[in-house]
Order: structure tokens, then C-alpha cells, then sequence
């Protein structure tokens, strides 16, 4: 049964030009798969996880392979309201997602049970 409080992860990389965050999205299913709740935050330019064409993202074949996995077991994504980027090609797959404040997220860190900061 699953620590009533989360595991916190913020994801601040950039996937254009780091692996960082794709790392931060595998552990984050590798959290989920021990059985713990996991509020994962994209901030900044970290919301580009979540583009439609993986193809300009460094490891972008597994982040799609990720991010299906993680849409499977109904891990949305929280992302920074002021960071969504204007336009399309942003999260076509419709992954879930929740837009959150500064404040949210200080919230969720208060919360947690551990936070990993990438």
C-alpha cells in the first residue's frame, strides 16, 4: 500500500539539451512501480517532456516510451502554468496534466515524504 505521502520530483532540464530529464522521468516510474504515490513537476523549459516530436529531445525515443507508460497508470503531470508553451505541438497525446502555481508547488514540497530536485 502506497506512504500516504508522496514522492516529490521537479524536473526544471531542458530535454533538448540533457538527458537529466528523461533520467528524472525514468526514476520517476521506477518510484511508481515500488508502489509509492509520485507528484512529478515540470517547470521551465522541462515542459518540452512533453512535445509532440521527440525527435530535437536528447533519448526521445524513451521518453515517448516513458510517458506512455506513465499516462498507463494515470500519473499526470504537473506543470508550471506560466511555463506551457504557446501554440501547438505541446502535448498532443493529451497526457494528463495539471496546471499549477509557485505556491502549488511549495505546497507539494511541504507534503512530501522526499524530493528530488532535477
Amino acid at each position: 500500500m502506497p506512504d500516504e505521502q508522496p514522492v516529490f520530483i521537479l524536473i526544471s532540464c531542458d530535454p533538448r539539451s540533457t538527458g537529466r530529464a528523461f533520467e528524472a522521468m525514468r526514476i520517476a516510474v521506477g518510484i511508481v512501480a515500488g508502489e509509492n504515490d509520485v507528484t512529478i513537476v515540470l517547470v521551465g523549459p522541462a515542459v518540452h517532456l512533453l512535445d509532440d516530436d521527440t525527435d530535437d529531445l536528447v533519448d526521445g525515443d524513451d521518453i515517448d516510451k516513458f510517458r506512455t507508460n506513465l499516462k498507463r497508470l494515470d500519473i499526470p503531470f504537473h506543470v508550471e502554468a506560466s511555463s506551457v508553451p504557446a501554440g501547438g505541438g505541446w502535448n498532443a497525446a493529451g497526457h494528463p496534466i495539471i496546471l499549477v502555481t509557485a505556491q502549488d508547488i511549495a505546497g507539494f514540497v511541504r507534503r512530501a515524504r522526499r524530493a528530488l530536485i532535477f
